[in-house]
């Protein structure tokens, strides 16, 4: 597990929560078949949240087409129940506060608005998984540098990270992430790990969509936590090189540009746990001189990469920002 604290902590919260609300549904029939329905679907969601780890569908050789669809089910649900909760807990206390002869009408308006606002935690899940998903945009950001080469000034880098082909991106879908960079003009493109989510995701058809970024220095990439979770970093590097991919693994490869030179480093997936000995292998890549630039795929290290030197830290794996904590 990447935050085994936070883990124990979230598996805690959804344990009384799911057992909170079986209760409450329990407690609201007395018709057997039913209650048998209800404990069975609660044993069914608590199983499948085995599946939200990468490892266990990999330890237990589940396809991840099925595993990861069924672990995110059960995580939506139980991340969706828990603010149900919240807002229903929340709602039952202030009911109490209502004086007995609250007028009926007023009190009905308070149900329907209570029942709305209960509501709402399905209806940011659904927005969020049917529409804004793949509602993809490029995003252009200039970065100022002190003492810049005039050869490096308006260089361009295409940079793709946390791809996750999976049952919840398809290659239709990637595919047209990729045709709408084919008019960008890049002088360098670098992907940032994440390619995909477990061990029988499609990695290869991620790699040959990959293949057709185009760019004059072509494309160079690190490796993300769930190359290692699958253990296909080997493959993953063998297969890409085939197709002029260069996977930086504690490797570094200079670039000229004009009379500039720009140092494009990498490094593999370092883990929060590491925190106390992050990037103690990427200090012997700078090359003095240049411009240093290194691929990591965890922005955590940032602030040790400033330390060492490097002029640009290239990262992923917190979606844009999205999720912030190893979970």
């Amino acid at each position: 597990m990447a935050n085994f604290p936070l883990d124990v902590f979230l598996i805690a919260v959804f344990a009384f929560v799911h057992w909170r609300v079986t209760s409450l549904m329990l407690a609201r029939t007395s018709r057997r078949w039913l209650r048998a329905c209800i404990l069975l679907f609660a044993v069914l969601v608590a199983v499948c949240y085995v599946f939200t780890f990468s490892r266990a569908l990999a330890w237990l050789g589940i396809p991840t087409a099925i595993g990861s669809v069924l672990g995110a089910g059960s995580l939506t649900y139980f991340m969706t129940l828990t603010g149900v909760l919240v807002i229903y807990q929340l709602l039952s206390a202030a009911g109490k506060l209502l004086p007995a002869d609250t007028d009926p009408g007023r009190r009905r308006v308070l149900n329907a608005a209570g029942s709305a606002l209960m509501a709402a935690p399905f209806v940011a899940v659904g927005y969020g998984a049917f529409i804004q998903r793949t509602d993809f945009h490029i995003r252009e950001v200039d970065i100022p540098f002190a003492g810049l080469p005039l050869d490096l000034d308006g260089l361009r880098i295409l940079q793709l990270s946390d791809i996750h082909l999976s049952a919840f991106l398809s290659e239709r879908e990637f595919a047209r992430v990729v045709d709408s960079t084919l008019d960008l003009h890049p002088h360098l493109s670098v992907v940032t790990g994440d390619l995909i989510s477990g061990h029988s995701d499609p990695l290869d058809a991620c790699i040959s969509q990959l293949a057709r970024l185009k760019s004059d220095a072509g494309t160079f990439a690190c490796m993300g936590n769930h190359e290692r979770y699958a253990r296909v970093e080997a493959y993953t590097e063998r297969e890409a090189a085939k197709v002029g991919i260069r996977f930086l693994r504690a490797q570094a490869e200079p670039l000229r540009f004009g009379s500039a030179t720009l140092n494009l480093a990498g490094l593999d997936f370092e883990s929060q746990r590491s925190r106390g000995a992050y990037l103690k292998d990427a200090r012997r890549l700078i090359l003095p001189g240049a411009t240093n630039i290194l691929l990591q795929h965890n922005p955590d290290v940032f602030p040790e990469a400033a330390r060492q030197g490097y002029n640009l830290l290239l990262a992923g794996h917190t979606h844009g920002g999205q999720v912030t904590v190893e979970i």
